[in-house]
């Protein structure tokens, strides 16, 4: 049997580490307005459901990758507060992975729109 008022916790736990990553991380809150744009986008050239799917694929992977990164940083930072090599190299790796997850997300945007803004531009 599913414990409600347990899941009811873990959401309320959950809740408070997404407002952690956008009020702390200015990142985050970049991505927001990414993520915002993205559905604007998608709004305004009526995108397919497999495009949608695409598209909400690339703005979760990199959410993902953002919040795993805060919580790294924020581990690497009560671990080893002085400076060490090895913590830069941690924090520098993860901020790698959201960087592919961008760089993802700006391709699948760029394959899903593409095409929509040069119809619509008239360039070809």
């Amino acid at each position: 049997m599913i414990d409600v008022p347990k899941f009811r916790k873990s959401l309320s736990y959950a809740f408070k580490g997404l407002k952690i990553l956008v009020v702390s991380e200015n990142n985050a809150r970049i991505h927001l307005v990414a993520t915002a744009g993205v559905a604007v986008a998608g709004y305004f050239f009526d995108v397919t459901k497999n495009e949608w799917l695409w598209l909400a694929l690339a703005v979760a992977l990199v959410w993902l990758a953002e919040a795993m990164n805060t919580a790294i940083e924020k581990l690497v930072d009560l671990v080893s507060p002085e400076y060490h090599p090895l913590a830069g190299q941690v924090k520098d790796l993860t901020a790698a992975a959201v960087l592919i997850t961008a760089l993802f997300a700006l391709l699948v945007a760029g394959i899903v729109f593409g095409g929509a803004v040069i119809q619509r531009l008239d360039f070809g």
